[in-house]
């Protein structure tokens, strides 16, 4: 019994070595706490016939090229004409929610724990109020809570640019990552509840 325990811990110090990347499907998971930049466009439902027959193309965030992939990990979407909103849940397994932080709320200093209370403080109204869609918002950050059958996970995004029904340009970075596949998890390291982000 001690034998297999220890080929069990050996075998996980190798795969946190390999920094988190699935030799089954060789996905490339992504880097926790590291501000990156997203641009989508236009809004999924004010598109072209020809457009609509491409999928998501460039109106969803992926975090991670997962091959066969069901839905994205954000969606920027609105008819033509009518308010755009950014929705979480688009397959369907998924049950992820996103949450308004607030305006000027800075994404360098948003850690894991101020994703669900930004002031840190114990008042029901200050906590995070996590829903299946929120209205697109410039200079907002969110935060958005993975939750389908073969992820997991948290990020944060800023609205940093706002086009109505045209494009939006995000700031984001993740602070927690997982996928399930047939040989078991793969997650991205360096998870910590306290840690902002750094470019």
């Amino acid at each position: 019994m001690r034998k297999l325990l220890l080929s069990i811990v050996a075998v996980c110090g190798l795969y946190l070595l390999a920094g988190g990347k699935s030799s089954e499907l060789n996905i490339e998971l992504p880097q926790l706490h590291q501000i990156k930049e997203a641009n989508l466009s236009p809004s999924y439902s004010c598109r072209s016939p020809e457009e609509v027959g491409k999928g998501y193309e460039n109106t969803a965030l992926y975090l991670a090229d997962v091959p066969n992939r069901r839905g994205p990990d954000l969606l920027f979407n609105g008819a033509c004409g009518s308010e755009d909103y950014f929705e979480a849940a688009t397959a369907g397994d998924d049950m992820s929610l996103i949450a308004d932080l607030g305006a000027n709320t800075s994404l360098e200093d948003i850690s894991a724990s101020r994703a669900f209370n930004v002031q840190r403080v114990h008042s029901f109204p200050a906590y995070s109020r996590f829903a299946r869609v929120v209205k697109v918002e410039v200079n907002h950050t969110y935060a958005v809570l993975l939750n389908a059958m073969y992820k997991r996970g948290l990020f944060v995004f800023t609205v940093a640019e706002y086009v109505p029904n045209k494009k939006v340009r995000l700031r984001y970075a993740v602070k927690s990552y997982q996928l399930t596949t047939s040989s078991g998890q793969t997650v991205s390291v360096g998870f910590s509840w306290d840690q902002t982000n750094a470019r």
